[in-house]
């Protein structure tokens, strides 16, 4: 038993390393605490055989005295029930016959204001913390109620809603999804609390759960659920024992919170120097570089490097500018040419006048030899072409809609690597680029332009940085318009830039690709570690 304590209490760190593994810690406790390895066991206890004899004795008394309505007695155990050996001095029972599962009354109409009303969404999960306490004054519209008393086990018999079990601490009333369990006797509530959260009562109630909108646990089945009980002198000693390993993983889950915090506002007060200070001094880079495997164990911060990546290359913060590169604003210039002469051929069609740029809606100073422009100077869009479900028939041409690929077609309707956008639904606005040959149907943008003088990744990275979906409309299905883009505002580099950021750009993502697999191995060894620690115990 001293050696099972000191294992689980020597390897908390690793549950701290390990993705889940506070979690995994505390079903690991649980488990010991239910099996009888958590507690030593103390001969001189009364058994819990003597315990029941004693609820039964009582349960007969308030029947005779009218407090509780005599129940169809439960099946006795049978032995291929039984999931484990239990130490001397326990007994495997059924729910029903150690509690009064659901027996509170209802709530009549006359109700204090003040009283407490508690709602599933008042406790969290994993920790069955009460996040908050409403009166009944707030939530009169709830539904049907029962009363509870200080003491009751109070168990959210919804899923996702399981693992939310607490004790009342005063008497109040709650809503229909929570029953009310009163332990008889003198059964430890606290205990009966933590029978209900360890993992095999949650492995159990998943198999039988009924129910497909909102699955829940059916009263009988709840009856039936079977628990171990131990003497009732060391139910107390167990429950101490799990509220002091319990606040150690509080305090594990505090501490990871606090770090992973603080990785993460050091790194964006660094990319933030990086991204605002109109001249880089190096200082920032140098921050990063000298702490990078610290700051790079999140997911969060390398996410935030790939924007932040993306976001210096738009800005001329990424490579150097070459005197020699000709300007964008020539660029402009071909660009509009070769929009006439396409005009005149009857190729596209003559687009509306864009607004002017106003000083105010430049966001910041971009390098000489770049322009600001608006998107709609730089290219067009049209929708593809309606492709419905039914109609489409299993070919090797990827099919393109609002989110990407949803599917494969026999025919195509763009003939070289084109730049998709989003334009209908929840993913309008994500950036896309297909094959040389594709399917583009109407729930996204063709992108049309100029390809010998707009380098196609740089486009691509450049709409990356751009958030489309704050212009799309606020509808049920949301819809981003070609209006809209044509008017957004963005800096464009030379064209010989365009490549050596994008040159950059790709290499940089490439150390992120490596270092979120890095971390993912990481988490992986983690894992298998925290595995092998809890066999061990």
């Amino acid at each position: 038993m001293t050696d099972t304590l000191h294992l689980l209490e020597k390897h908390f760190d690793t549950a701290f390393a390990a993705p889940d593994g506070v979690k995994k810690l505390r079903e690991l406790i649980l488990t010991l605490a239910m099996q009888g390895k958590l507690v030593p066991q103390d001969p001189n206890d009364e058994p819990a055989s003597e315990l029941l004899k004693k609820i039964e004795a009582e349960k007969e008394r308030s029947i005779q005295e009218g407090k509780l309505k005599k129940s169809q007695p439960l099946p006795e155990i049978k032995s291929e029930e039984i999931p484990y050996d239990l130490p001397e001095g326990w007994e495997w029972v059924r729910l029903g016959e150690i509690t009064n599962y659901n027996g509170r009354i209802k709530v009549n109409d006359k109700i204090n204001p003040e009283t407490w009303l508690l709602d599933l969404e008042d406790i969290e999960k994993d920790t069955s913390r009460i996040i908050y306490r409403a009166k009944y004054s707030e939530r009169q519209s709830k539904s049907t109620k029962s009363i509870f008393k200080k003491g009751d086990v109070l168990y959210g018999k919804l899923r996702p809603y399981l693992n939310k079990v607490i004790v009342a601490d005063r008497d109040g009333i709650c809503s229909t999804e929570i029953v009310p369990i009163t332990p008889f006797l003198d059964i430890d509530s606290d205990f009966i609390k933590w029978c209900m959260k360890r993992p095999y009562f949650l492995f159990y109630i998943n198999k039988i759960m009924y129910g497909v909108k909102m699955p829940r646990l059916g009263t009988e089945d709840a009856l039936m659920s079977l628990h171990p009980l131990p003497p009732l002198a060391e139910q107390k000693r167990i429950v101490e024992k799990i509220d002091r390993l319990m606040t150690g993983c509080d305090e594990l889950e505090q501490k990871r919170s606090l770090r992973d915090q603080k990785r993460i506002t050091v790194h964006t007060a660094a990319i933030n120097r990086l991204l605002n200070s109109p001249e880089d001094d190096g200082r920032a880079w140098q921050f990063i570089a000298q702490n990078f495997k610290e700051l790079y164990s999140t997911k969060e911060n390398i996410t935030e490097l790939r924007k932040a990546i993306l976001q210096l290359g738009v800005m001329g913060k990424l490579v150097p500018q070459d005197p020699n590169d000709e300007p964008a604003s020539e660029l402009l210039k071909a660009i509009e040419v070769e929009k006439e002469r396409l005009i005149q051929d009857g190729k596209i069609k003559k687009s509306k006048l864009l607004p002017e740029i106003q000083p105010e809606e430049i966001p910041y100073d971009v390098p000489e030899g770049w322009e600001w422009v608006r998107l709609g100077k730089l290219f067009k869009v049209t929708s593809g072409k309606n492709l419905p479900k039914d109609k489409m028939i299993n070919g090797y041409f990827p099919v393109f809609g609002g989110n990407g690929i949803t599917g494969y077609h026999n025919e195509f309707n763009v003939e070289r690597p084109t730049i998709v956008i989003g334009r209908v639904g929840y993913y309008c606005g994500s950036i896309h680029l297909t094959p040389n040959k594709a399917w583009v149907t109407d729930n996204a943008f063709i992108t049309n332009y100029d390809e010998t003088r707009l380098d196609q990744n740089f486009v691509i990275w450049l709409l990356k940085t751009i958030n489309l979906q704050a212009d799309k409309s606020a509808t049920a299905q949301p819809v981003i318009s070609g209006t809209k883009i044509y008017t957004i505002l963005v800096p464009l580099p030379p064209l010989a830039e365009q490549k050596r950021i994008v040159e950059k750009i790709d290499r940089l993502m490439a150390l992120c690709d490596q270092l979120e697999q890095h971390l993912e191995s990481a988490t992986h060894q983690q894992t298998r570690l925290l595995q092998a620690v809890m066999a061990q115990v």
